[in-house]
């Protein structure tokens, strides 16, 4: 589905856009181009007077909040760099911004996002960030799944390999909101807002 609308009431929501995060090697699209995507909608989010939340992924430094569950693949564990879980420089040094701390894939479950977003008024969420199939993925089902109407910018998320991040763009995404591109999101808040 094509990008259609904004509803006056909407927020960006940047997931795991956090030192230990963007270090890896993502495609289609770097690290760096999806921050920098997402400063570019989080300026313009902010200018219009809209929230903008910085989730990002954290454990206790023993292990003992991490999702429990047999898995197949690997699960990465061990001890973690220092500052390995905060969010990059590019986008911090806000404080009007909403942060929340995630112990899942989804920033839904176990946080209070709902609550934040529901007490503004929040209708409509815009989702950016890594990895496109994991986390964004995980936030849009739910976003969806509590009645949100959710737009993917498509062009600021990224993951680890191409066919996973075509998969969720092309397959999933379409039944959980509407996508974009960056300008195309930055183009209609901008008509929304002077509207």
């Amino acid at each position: 589905m094509a990008l259609t609308t904004l509803d006056p009431n909407t927020a960006l929501v940047a997931i795991d856009l956090q030192r230990g995060i963007v270090a890896a090697p993502t495609q289609p699209h770097s690290t760096a181009d999806v921050v920098a995507r997402t400063v570019e909608l989080a300026d313009a989010f902010r200018s219009h007077g809209l929230p903008v939340v910085l989730v990002r992924v954290s454990f206790a430094a023993d292990g003992s909040d991490v999702a429990p569950g047999r898995t197949e693949a690997a699960v990465s564990g061990g001890q973690r760099p220092e500052g390995w879980d905060g969010i990059v420089d590019e986008l911090s040094g806000h404080p009007q911004d909403i942060r929340v701390t995630k112990r899942n894939w989804g920033a839904f479950h176990g946080t209070d996002l709902d609550l934040q977003l529901r007490r503004r008024g929040i209708t409509q969420i815009v989702l950016t960030g890594v990895a496109t199939s994991i986390g964004v993925e995980s936030t849009a089902r739910a976003a969806h799944e509590h009645g949100y109407h959710v737009t993917l910018a498509t062009d600021a998320m990224t993951d680890l390999t191409p066919q996973a991040h075509l998969n969720s763009v092309e397959r999933i995404f379409p039944r959980l909101g509407e996508t974009g591109t960056t300008a195309e999101i930055g183009e209609l808040l901008t008509k929304t807002r002077t509207v």
